[in-house]
């Protein structure tokens, strides 16, 4: 669900501090939640604005800034599966990942990997 505009934010909060309305009334007059006004209004109190907040947890790879290191694992195995691929990257640098992370930063990168199980 996308987070309401600042706009429909601004009007609420004004109706409730510029009109007096309680907070259980602009909550009706404008189709939201009580505690979505609730929220507002302490949020322009405390923060000074009605921007909506990022929600989620920023991405984290270990493989974002590890181009150099992948590349020589890969060099170094060419025959090595990406299971494989996954436990040498982690005895090089010490962080483990998985294989669908692997899979994914090998294809960003334009390298080949290998798909069976041969001896």
């Amino acid at each position: 669900m996308k987070a309401y505009s600042v706009d429909l934010r601004e009007k609420i909060v004004a109706a409730h501090i510029q009109e007096k309305i309680s907070i259980r009334k602009v909550a009706i007059r404008f189709s939201v939640s009580k505690s979505l006004v609730q929220k507002l209004i302490k949020q322009q109190q405390t923060d000074g604005n009605l921007e909506p907040k990022q929600r989620g947890k920023p991405r984290f790879s270990y493989l974002k800034n590890a181009e150099l290191e992948i590349t020589e694992v890969v060099l170094d195995n060419p025959d090595a599966t990406i299971v494989e691929l996954c436990e040498l990257f982690a005895l090089k640098t010490g962080n483990r990942v998985s294989p669908t992370a692997m899979c994914r930063a090998l294809k960003k990168l334009g390298l080949n990997r290998k798909k069976n199980i041969t001896d």
